[in-house]
Order: C-alpha cells, then structure tokens, then sequence
C-alpha cells in the first residue's frame, strides 16, 4: 500500500518533485566539484614538493649559511695569465658547497638513530662554475702625422706614438649543480625522485668510482651520452646514465656518488642536506621537535614547512578552492535544503484535503508523516543522482582541459627540503625562485560520491521532517472545511 500510493503521488507532482530535486543537486553537484578540485590542488602540491625533496622523504636536516665575516667573500675567484700565447684556451672550474653550512657526516649516523626516524641519508650539494675561453694579443702600430712646420717647401712629417690595436679576451661562463649521492641507499634523497631512462645507475661498490649520473635536460643541452666523460676540476668522470625527473624539471645537473663529491668540494666527511622518513607519517611534527631537540644548531624542514613557501597561481587557487570554494558549497547546500524543506511543507498545505480525508479514513498521524518523509527521500535520492551526474560531469571537464598552474617556491628560512643542486627553498635567498608548472585534474574519490549520497538522503529528510510535521498536525475537520 504504501509504495502504490507513494509512486503515484510522485507520479502526480512530477514538476514539484523535479524542481526539489534540481535544487538538491545543484548543491550537491557544487561539492562534489569543490572537493574534486581541492584534491586536484593536493595533488599538484605533492607533486611539487615531491619533485623537490625526494621520494619517501618526510623532512631534512640542514645548517643555516652563516654570514660572511669581515673582508672575506664567498664569490668564486679566478686566476688567467694574461701573457699567454694568442689564442691559448684556459680553462678554470670553481667547486662550492651549496645549501647552508656543511654537516659532519657522523651526524646522519646520529639523526638515524633518533625516536620515529626510519632511516637517514646524507647528501653533498655543489655548484660548479666552469669558465673557458682564451686572450688575443693585440699589436702595436706607429702612425704618422702630417701636420706642422718641416722641412723645406712647408711639408713637415712625424711618426705618432705607437698604438695597440686589436686583441681582448673571450671567455664563456657555464654554472651548473652537482649531488653527492650515497650509492648504497638511492631509494632516499636528491636521485630518488628520477629514474634511469638511459643507462644504469651506481651500484653499492662504487662508492668511490669515478663515475657520474647526468640530468636529461643537462646531458641534452651539452650533448653528453652514456659512455662519454665528464671532466670537473681536472678529474674524468664516465657518464654511466640519464636520468629523467618522475615530474617537473631536474634541480641537478650532475650526481656523483658521495665520496667523489666530497674530495671534489673539498668537504671530507661532510655534508649539506641529511634527508629524513619517519617510520610513521603521521608522527611527522613530533620527530621533528626529537631532532631539533636533540641535535642542536640544525634546521629540520617538513613537506608542511615546504608547503607554506608555495606560491603562484597554485597557491592562490589552492587558497580560493580551501576557503572560498568550501564556503560557498556549504552557503549552496543549505539554501538547497532550506528550498527543499519549504517546497514539500509548501506541497504538504496544498494536501489538506487528501491528509485530512486519510484522517478520517482511520490513518494515524505516523503514517501520514512516514509517507511525506517517504516521497521526500526519493526526492533527495533523485537529486542525489542528478548532482553527482553534474559533479562528475565537472570534474571530467577540469581534467580534460587541464589548466596550467605556477607554483614558485621560497625561502623558508635557512634550509629547505630542496634537493641539492639549487632547487630548494634552503638557496632561494641566494638564487632565483624555482618555477614548476603543473597541470591541474580533478580526481572524485569514493568518499566523495559517499558524501554526495549521504548529503541527498539528509536533504530529503530534512525536507520530509518539516512537511511530515506539518501534515501530522493535521485534522479531519480540516478537509471538511476545504471543501467547496
């Protein structure tokens, strides 16, 4: 009985219950694309910084750059003999440790063994400047006057003082990053974020071997292929592989294992960056007070840290997505449930007759109330339906068109998770803002179309609490009265 007469009611009021439903998922539909599109943001926000400091890295150990003392300079500085023969190339390279104050070795041992830490890994950053190019002698040449009182007849001559011309200097400047990898755990820190698209990465035993690792971009750009050599300071590396970034453009340039990378910068036992995971990602902010509290003098930096320098169109339509966005779905919401609710209290007055007739037909109040919430749940259901239709419809459309976003990265104060070779956010004060682009999608999840059915159920019995309420208050001599 009562699914007969619940399906020829909505039968009867088709319009009214579409225009309840429409309303339902409007609202619906606004949250599930606000929430698709706030996931899309986490997920190009992870990308960033994943591409930043390392697969399965949670935090890194760093040592703020201490200010130069006085008369001293940290600019690189080169020596030429400028009376070598015309033409001579010289070359000279400048190695310097990049990323803060360098740290003892011994102290990755010492972070490893801290509460909640997994593992650790140091790594070294370099900056090398390569200058090239050779000088050009120039000649001297006499010239001659002929101007003045001479000799007899009025014609007077001289030679001028000799004059230098030609010659000069041209040199090419090429800079470029260099990572100390320990090659005996790559699964943590600056290499881990790429794979070997050419080639083969180290192994375990070469841990000293003159071998070397080299960006795409990098091996493109200076036409470096696997089995070339790569020479630093006057030492042969043998290029051994390309490795290509998992996103976003390489921060490194060149990975050596460790120890080459420490007798390059001549830094032994040293190094800029420890990378960090935690044996549980949730107890991230507690084993950063334990190292911070336990090894004095260092700057511990997490992906949250990280997160907070990021700015750019990311940033701000991260910002519009989390506060502006959420808001206004729930603004939506509401006023959808508040028209549903008045809609079916609206239909409900219209029903005297029938409810009071029912009445009187011996219908208890109950009943009368069960079948206005039953209608209006299948309302809320339909529109339920409806908005996760447009919601999904949305979200595939911002996937499909996948709009660009910028995301440039700062300074968060003397030591970030950048990997070495100048992308982190610990050299920004000193280098220019590292750019990524990335394009923007809009995953729905199963918890976010579970929402969208829980939301459509709790519109429809909101909507049925407030019309069952008013048909149960209801009286026989109601219908009585409305006849004409």
């Amino acid at each position: 009985m009562f699914g007969i007469y619940l399906k020829r009611e909505l039968s009867r009021r088709k319009k009214a219950a579409l225009v309840i439903a429409l309303g339902l998922a409007l609202g619906i539909a606004l949250v599930i694309t606000v929430n698709s599109v706030s996931a899309g943001m986490q997920q190009a926000q992870g990308k960033v910084l994943k591409s930043l400091y390392g697969l399965g890295t949670d935090m890194t150990v760093t040592k703020a750059q201490t200010a130069p003392k006085s008369g001293s300079s940290s600019r690189p500085k080169f020596d030429f003999d400028a009376k070598s023969d015309s033409g001579k190339t010289q070359s000279s390279d400048r190695v310097m440790t990049q990323g803060g104050q360098s740290l003892k070795s011994s102290l990755v041992t010492e972070v490893a063994a801290q509460k909640g830490v997994a593992s650790a890994v140091g790594a070294l950053s370099l900056n090398v400047v390569k200058v090239d190019g050779s000088f050009t002698q120039g000649k001297a040449k006499s010239s001659t006057s002929n101007s003045g009182q001479g000799g007899p007849g009025g014609q007077g001559g001289g030679t001028g003082a000799p004059q230098v011309q030609g010659g000069g200097a041209s040199f090419d400047v090429n800079s470029y990053s260099v990572a100390g990898v320990d090659v005996t755990h790559q699964d943590l820190g600056p290499l881990a974020t790429s794979k070997i698209t050419t080639g083969k990465t180290f192994t375990a035993s070469q841990t000293s071997a003159k071998v070397a690792v080299l960006s795409k971009s990098y091996a493109k750009t200076n036409k470096y292929k696997v089995g070339k050599t790569l020479k630093i300071s006057g030492t042969k590396y043998t290029v051994i592989g390309i490795a290509t970034p998992d996103s976003s453009d390489s921060t490194t340039d060149v990975y050596l294992p460790l120890k080459q990378a420490q007798k390059l910068g001549d830094a032994k036992n040293k190094v800029t960056t420890i990378y960090v995971k935690a044996t549980d990602s949730k107890q991230i902010a507690t084993v950063k007070a334990t190292i911070q509290k336990n090894i004095s003098g260092t700057t511990v930096t997490t992906s949250a840290d990280l997160a907070d320098t990021v700015s750019g169109s990311l940033s701000t339509a991260s910002n519009l997505a989390t506060s502006v966005g959420k808001w206004l779905s729930v603004a939506v919401l509401i006023a959808a449930f508040l028209v549903a609710a008045l809609l079916t209290s609206s239909a409900v007055s219209r029903r005297v007759r029938e409810f009071g007739t029912l009445k009187a037909l011996g219908w208890p109040s109950r009943k009368v109330t069960r079948q206005v919430v039953g209608e209006s749940i299948v309302n809320g259901l339909l529109g339920g339906a409806l908005g996760i239709a447009l919601g999904l419809a949305a979200a595939y459309t911002v996937t499909a068109i996948s709009p660009k976003l910028t995301a440039e990265l700062g300074s968060t104060g003397g030591g970030g998770m950048g990997g070495p070779g100048g992308g982190g956010p610990g050299q920004a004060a000193s280098a220019a803002k590292n750019t990524v682009d990335i394009a923007l999608t809009a995953p729905v999840s199963v918890t976010t179309i579970a929402l969208a059915a829980g939301l459509a159920i709790t519109g429809g019995l909101i909507a049925g609490a407030m019309g069952g309420w008013r048909a149960s208050r209801m009286r026989p001599a109601d219908a009585l009265r409305s006849v004409s």
